[in-house]
């Protein structure tokens, strides 16, 4: 038997997967199937570009369902307690200024489930949170991205 993934995430996090899930079960999977019983009353199948719309959006639907169920199954909260720490964790906020001579930026790192840049979240597996878990305020940090290598020194934890 295959080793499920665990999903670290906030309290939060969790709580947005769940009701993403609900509403693709109870109000978006019942759209798509009445999208495809309009779709089938338009005749020939073989040539019904609105039926095949709504069947490659059942796939999606049904795929992200699956997904979601899997990630809050195998979910495992961070706990509060762990976040409140002198060092870089999961859950953590971190506040950094890229070296020489950048602005500060604040990033808290979350489990790659709940991860979203535009809203200040990047993921545990990502490169620069890599490099940052387990340091403190001061240290100087090296992170190769896909940019290239950059040099950041970290400010502030939360």
């Amino acid at each position: 038997m295959a080793i499920e993934k665990i999903f670290p995430m906030t309290k939060a996090g969790k709580e947005k997967l769940q009701q993403e899930l609900d509403f693709l079960k109870s109000v978006k999977r019942k759209e798509v199937v009445e999208r495809i019983k309009v779709a089938r009353s338009f005749g020939d199948l073989s040539e019904n570009s609105e039926y095949d719309s709504a069947k490659e959006e059942q796939a999606f639907v049904e795929g992200r369902i699956t997904t979601l169920e899997n990630m809050v199954r195998n979910s495992k909260i961070i706990a509060e307690a762990a976040t409140a720490s002198d060092s870089v964790t999961l859950g953590s906020s971190v506040t950094f200024v890229e070296l020489p001579d950048g602005e500060e930026e604040t990033y808290s790192i979350v489990g790659s489930a709940e991860a979203d840049p535009f809203e200040g979240k990047i993921s545990n597996d990502s490169p620069i949170a890599r490099n940052l878990l387990g340091k403190k305020v001061g240290d100087k940090v090296s992170v190769q991205t896909p940019g290239g290598e950059m040099s950041v020194r970290i400010v502030k934890i939360k």
